[in-house]
């Protein structure tokens, strides 16, 4: 029999929030909220259909969602198991009874091979007391639209929520779970939310298996973790949490996990982030390379080569799907109300659409490192470089082209100055890498063009003192007198270095016009949508950046301990942050976000020779 669970909705006063922990296993990932619930969930992968949605679901709250109701709950507490993604949640109830939830998406290595289902993990148990619950599973199908059909047998639930069905084997009472009634928990009980085939084994025995197996390994990888001495757990924490943003299938990194969560309220800054972008899979990397987690960027080299391969020497996008796919069609989702009702909901990102030069330059700065470390599995060869060049050459044609800018403005186009930067980096790390692999003639070639390419930034991008009390700096664009933060990175990418007065001049002249207390704006200026609203967490991070470099740590080290305040439960950032209030606001978990909590605690830390 075929048929549909749909309990009468109850209306909630429980406001969505960003206080959100991330479960995961680099194929399927999750959402839990401060109940235990999950409330985001796609399938079969992060930028599939959100069979759990309810934190985008407005008012029904109830619709896509997965959660255990104890009666008379009056509080909830929650933590990792240690350098995990296992989450606990500890539910109590007024007449003192507790249970426990216990969540994972299994992962570890079997047969040769990672095992990493489209699936879902849930152990209940009772802690004290004799506590009663009731199980709330309603997954939708469609974005929202309407909730999955069911059928069942004797110990499982199908879920008809696709083409494929999930299908739920647990020893909880399968009526129970079905007509959503409340019930004792007498003993441990467990529920495994998978592919729809019989499980095989012993259910109690082999789920808790499944996450011993799937705990050991999230604590090895750690355990390979270089991690500064000061601010370890924040750290691991982030390091695991960008680990779970990579689509382990194809080396994809995604920007986030989400999508259309509004970067300011009612801003309709609602974007779909569960893409690849070039330039934010960059800054992954380079955070946990530094970490020594170099099996992600193994794999992201692979997804890399297999974009230039699909480039044949050409334009690379933005973005692409987890699959390498290069159309999003940006269209939204009417059945679903947004984030505390804020619409649209968004499926796809137009920005694939877009120019954006700098997307050149973070192909080559990662890839360049597939050439000369020796740890890797793979290293890069002649032909590797010559692909690569391919890649220098599209730089170098575009280096004073307009584009849309790293923060992809929608109606207007200028030659950008990080983009014009990110080209010189990467016709100056081909001449480094050329001259490294014994390629004289290459190595002097690619010089020159990041010569030229300097120059002509100088030439265009440097605004001269005006003599009325305002120091020269670079500007944002070619053509527009602007600023925007991202000019800070001329430091990390090694166009300036610190102590140079075009540089001083510049960060005296962001952080007059940009910084907003203990917070920095990506730019003042109106864009699309008007003026921004909220300051833009990586930039915060990038002023730690600078201000450290300005010989200002003591200023720096206060700051990133404030940044580190704002952090959720969970210990994640989103995108951006209301600089007033102190909301989070924007895509969640923001892979920029955690990267710059990896990258100020390794350059603030204090060193480990101190400690040894």
């Amino acid at each position: 029999m075929v048929g549909s669970v749909n309990a009468p909705e109850k209306q909630s006063a429980f406001e969505a929030t960003l206080d959100l922990w991330p479960i995961g296993n680099c194929h399927v990932s999750g959402l839990i909220d401060a109940r235990g619930a999950l409330v985001w969930g796609c399938v079969p992968r992060v930028d599939g259909d959100p069979v759990f949605c309810s934190l985008l679901n407005g008012d029904r709250r109830d619709s896509g969602i997965w959660r255990f109701e104890l009666e008379g709950q009056v509080s909830s507490t929650q933590s990792y198991i240690r350098n995990t993604p296992i989450l606990v949640t500890r539910l109590e109830a007024e007449d003192g009874s507790i249970a426990e939830v216990l969540d994972f998406c299994p992962r570890f290595e079997g047969k040769g091979r990672m095992y990493r289902p489209v699936a879902y993990g849930r152990i209940l148990r009772p802690i004290a007391g004799n506590p009663r619950v009731r199980v709330i599973l309603n997954p939708m199908k469609n974005y929202g639209a309407e909730p999955a059909g069911t059928t069942h047998g004797t110990n499982h639930i199908r879920y008809l929520v696709g083409r494929q069905a999930m299908r739920l084997s647990t020893d909880a009472p399968v009526g129970y779970v079905l007509e959503q009634r409340t019930f004792r928990l007498e003993g441990d009980t467990h529920f495994f939310l998978g592919p729809d085939e019989p499980f095989v084994g012993n259910l109690r025995e082999e789920i808790r298996r499944m996450e011993q197996s799937t705990r050991s390994y999230w604590q090895r990888w750690v355990r390979g973790l270089a991690t500064p001495f000061e601010w370890q757990d924040e750290v691991i924490r982030c390091a695991i949490t960008l680990k779970l943003c990579q689509h382990e299938e194809t080396g994809a990194i995604v920007a986030a996990l989400t999508t259309s969560i509004p970067e300011a309220a009612h801003s309709e800054r609602n974007w779909d982030y569960r893409y690849c972008w070039i330039r934010d899979s960059y800054y992954t990397v380079q955070a946990l390379n530094r970490l020594g987690a170099l099996d992600v960027l193994e794999k992201y080299l692979g997804y890399l080569r297999n974009i230039v391969d699909s480039a044949k020497g050409g334009q690379i996008q933005p973005l692409y799907s987890v699959m390498g796919e290069s159309e999003l069609d940006e269209t939204t989702a009417a059945h679903l109300a947004g984030y505390r009702g804020m619409g649209p909901v968004r499926r796809g990102n137009a920005a694939y659409k877009q120019i954006q030069h700098d997307c050149y330059g973070q192909i080559v700065l990662p890839t360049v490192q597939g050439f000369l470390d020796k740890r890797l599995l793979r290293i890069a060869d002649d032909h590797d470089f010559q692909s690569l060049e391919e890649v220098g050459e599209m730089a170098w044609k575009m280096h004073d082209q307009p584009d849309a800018g790293l923060w992809e403005f929608r109606t207007r186009q200028e030659v950008h100055t990080y983009s014009a930067v990110m080209s010189w980096a990467a016709c100056d790390r081909l001449a480094s890498t050329a001259g490294l692999l014994d390629k004289p003639d290459r190595a002097k070639y690619w010089r020159e063009r990041a010569d030229a390419i300097r120059k002509t930034i100088e030439d265009n991008a440097w605004v001269e003192a005006d003599g009325n009390g305002h120091d020269g700096h670079y500007k944002a664009s070619f053509q527009s007198d602007y600023l925007d933060a991202s000019l800070l990175q001329m430091i990390d990418l090694r166009f300036l270095k610190p102590d140079d007065p075009r540089f001083q001049s510049t960060f005296a002249a962001i952080e007059k016009e940009l910084r907003r207390g203990e917070h920095m704006l990506r730019y003042a200026a109106e864009d699309d949508f008007g003026a921004p609203e909220t300051a833009f967490n990586v930039c915060t991070f990038w002023l730690i950046e600078a201000l450290h470099l300005a010989g200002r740590s003591e200023e720096a080290h206060g700051l990133f301990c404030t940044m580190l305040g704002h952090t959720t439960g969970s210990g994640m950032l989103s995108e951006d942050l209301d600089w007033e209030t102190g909301e989070l606001w924007g895509n969640f978990p923001q892979t920029y976000s955690l990267v710059g909590i990896i990258n100020c605690a390794g350059l603030l830390s204090k060193p480990w020779s101190e400690i040894r």
